[in-house]
C-alpha cells in the first residue's frame, strides 16, 4: 500500500469547513467568524482538488 496524495486537498477542505463551523461560536475571532472565509476557502480547495486529482490520474 502506497501513499496517494490526490485526496489530500479534499481532506484539507473538509477540515477547513469543520473549522469554520467551530469558529462561528467564537465571535471574538472577527473576520473569520463574520465572513465564512474558511468555508469559502475549503470549498474552493476541495473543488480544485477533485479536478486536479481527476486530471492527473
Amino acid at each position: 500500500m502506497r501513499f496517494d496524495p490526490k485526496g489530500l486537498p479534499v481532506l484539507i477542505a473538509v477540515v477547513l469547513v469543520m473549522l469554520n463551523f467551530v469558529v462561528q461560536f467564537f465571535p471574538a475571532l472577527g473576520v473569520l467568524a463574520a465572513s465564512d472565509l474558511l468555508l469559502h476557502l475549503g470549498v474552493v480547495i476541495g473543488l480544485l482538488g477533485i479536478i486536479v486529482g481527476d486530471a492527473i490520474s
